[in-house]
């Protein structure tokens, strides 16, 4: 019997050249960060967004992702980062960062236009494929992870759960992460059925992410 939302497997070779190739070279490129809707790009391509909790470890992930060592830059600050942030990957696609969240300290007016901005963008992109939530391989599921799945819930948006920095825990506790992660996926319709476990230091899963983005259609 297989368990609900079983860990993504390795592709096979076929898949996963094409998810090579689509980031191979080094070829992305910031293009914007945006503010508002107004200043969203054409949506002339597919689309791929990452969401995930301050300090999740997403900024190192898609450096790791694209081959590009600084391209999205962390930050501990809060409402640093308060933009969407839009990626050319070649000419097909766009890898869209989306602001941290989980700053409890983080000043409500701050709080509330993030999640206005998400919201319109999460409802209104057409070319929006899926959404990558990011959870911390040691912490697994928070209250704060859960919100941001209910909005991708509401905005009808695929999303599939990546867990980060799985080299940072013990087997037996990253058993119980990842049981726990199925648990809290299963309250939500949007969900994937597959989880993606990474560790960008150590360069483990990023195939699979490659080779989960090139296959989207």
């Amino acid at each position: 019997m297989q368990l609900p939302f079983p860990l993504a497997e390795t592709p096979d070779d076929f898949t996963r050249e094409k998810g090579r190739k689509l980031f191979a070279g080094g070829i992305a490129e910031f293009v914007k960060g945006v503010v508002a809707m107004s200043g969203l790009p054409e949506g002339d391509r597919l689309e791929v967004c990452f969401a995930g909790r301050s300090n999740v470890g997403k900024s190192t992930l898609i450096n790791a992702l694209t081959n590009r060592k600084g391209l999205a830059r962390a930050s501990n600050t809060p409402g640093r980062t308060q933009e969407i942030n839009f990626f050319n990957i070649g000419e097909s696609h766009y890898l869209v960062d989306l602001p941290g969240y989980g700053y409890a300290n983080a000043p409500i007016a701050i709080v509330e236009k993030w999640q206005r901005l998400l919201k319109q963008y999460l409802s209104g992109r057409q070319n929006l494929r899926r959404a990558f939530v990011l959870v911390d391989a040691r912490h697994g599921v928070k209250a704060v992870d859960e919100e941001i799945m209910s909005l991708l819930d509401s905005s009808a948006v695929t999303f599939q759960c990546v867990l980060t920095k799985a080299d940072k825990v013990k087997e037996a506790d990253l058993a119980r992460s990842i049981e726990t992660t199925r648990k809290a996926l299963a309250r939500h319709p949007a969900a994937f059925p597959e989880i993606i476990l990474t560790s960008s230091e150590k360069d483990e899963g990023i195939d699979i992410l490659r080779a989960t983005i090139a296959t989207l259609v």
